[in-house]
């Protein structure tokens, strides 16, 4: 059953640009911090000097996410003195098409009464009965956006046509619980390429990885220092000289990717990342499967390697988790760069004897 949007939801805000050409906070319902304030005013694309628009962001700080939808103001007797404004929504989950499709229709209120107040009231409507509807302004049912479709929306084979073998690199840095930075210029196309990656661990479902839009800025780059793996995206070509902040770093605009030395012998790859590497690419490559059938034959693979893992484990000392025995791993004389993988693998699962 999925939450209801009193749960998800968490606040409504207002950027507008004026006549002057400054983007000011308006207004926010029910309340924001001053600190996501200057974040929100530094993602929505209206204090950009680049004057480039935008329409819809989304990123994550501090397990909230944002989306930001910016218009610009045309023949709107309700806003004369406003040139674009952007209507941010705060939430606890990762669901762009939804609050996307949310924000337009906000947009739309707002370029009709230029008052936040009829916002307010379909925002209030959506957080208690999960529906907002007019003629007008269009329709907005929240049971219509499954988790699971987000989760499914970007494309692996895009990926893997990008990346062809190098896709493994993504896959092992992901399961171990690497650090990946994703750098291009252009903001969409780092969001469509970093949504898509942590279907490439499925069995983990785990969205809260992404950081879709980050700045080289010191709140948000500490925020994301506090986590353990990440997949992180800049627009900043600045990055590239922050090895701090990854293990592996992709250059989208080169199709580059890059392992750090930190890291070098967690990810040594092998047969068996050979192996991964191929199931990926001709998966990927076979015209007649759709997305989210070589999503299934990853996850296939990946579970064939966890019952792997977990045929090495044991049970001890009353710990309900199992723990991997070491010498059971030596035993089975896996090649070096399997054994290897599969004891990192085990770390990043908590599956170590401390």
């Amino acid at each position: 059953m999925a939450e209801p949007e009193a749960q998800l939801l968490l606040a409504v805000g207002l950027i507008e640009k004026d006549t002057n050409g400054d983007a000011l906070w308006v207004w926010c319902y029910p309340s924001v911090t001053a600190e996501v304030r200057s974040l929100l005013l530094r993602k929505c694309c209206l204090t950009d000097e680049n004057k480039l628009l935008h329409t819809f962001v989304f990123g994550q700080y501090k397990r909230s996410w944002f989306y930001i939808t910016t218009v610009e103001v045309q023949d709107s007797p309700a806003l004369k003195k406003v040139t674009h404004f952007s209507i941010v929504l705060m939430a606890k989950d990762f669901n762009p098409e939804k609050y996307a499709a949310f924000t337009r229709i906000l947009c739309r209120i707002y370029l009709k009464h230029g008052s936040p107040v009829k916002m307010m009231e379909s925002y209030i409507a959506v957080l208690t009965k999960g529906i907002c509807q007019s003629e007008e302004n269009g329709s907005f049912l929240s049971k219509d956006f499954d988790a699971r479709k987000a989760y499914l929306a970007g494309s692996i084979k895009d990926i893997v046509s990008q990346f062809g073998m190098e896709t493994v690199i993504l896959y092992t840095a992901l399961m171990l619980k690497k650090r990946i930075v994703v750098y291009h210029p252009r903001i969409e196309a780092i969001q469509e390429f970093t949504r898509t990656l942590p279907a490439l661990v499925w069995h983990r479902q785990d969205w809260s990885i992404l950081h879709s839009y980050v700045h080289l800025n010191e709140e948000e780059v500490e925020a994301l220092k506090a986590c353990t793996g990440y997949i992180a995206g800049f627009t900043d070509s600045e990055v590239n000289s922050r090895p701090d902040l990854y293990d592996v770093y992709v250059n989208l605009a080169d199709s580059e990717i890059t392992i750090s030395p930190v890291v070098k012998e967690a990810m040594t790859m092998g047969k068996l990342h050979k192996e991964i590497g191929q199931l990926i690419v001709q998966s990927a490559e076979d015209p007649d499967k759709s997305d989210s059938q070589v999503i299934k034959d990853i996850s296939l693979k990946t579970k064939e390697i966890l019952a792997t893992l977990a045929s090495l484990t044991e049970v001890s000392d009353g710990n309900e988790k199992p723990t991997l025995n070491s010498e059971a791993l030596k035993q089975k004389r896996f090649p070096p760069a399997t054994e290897n993988f599969l004891f990192h693998l085990a770390a990043a699962e908590q599956m170590l004897k401390i």
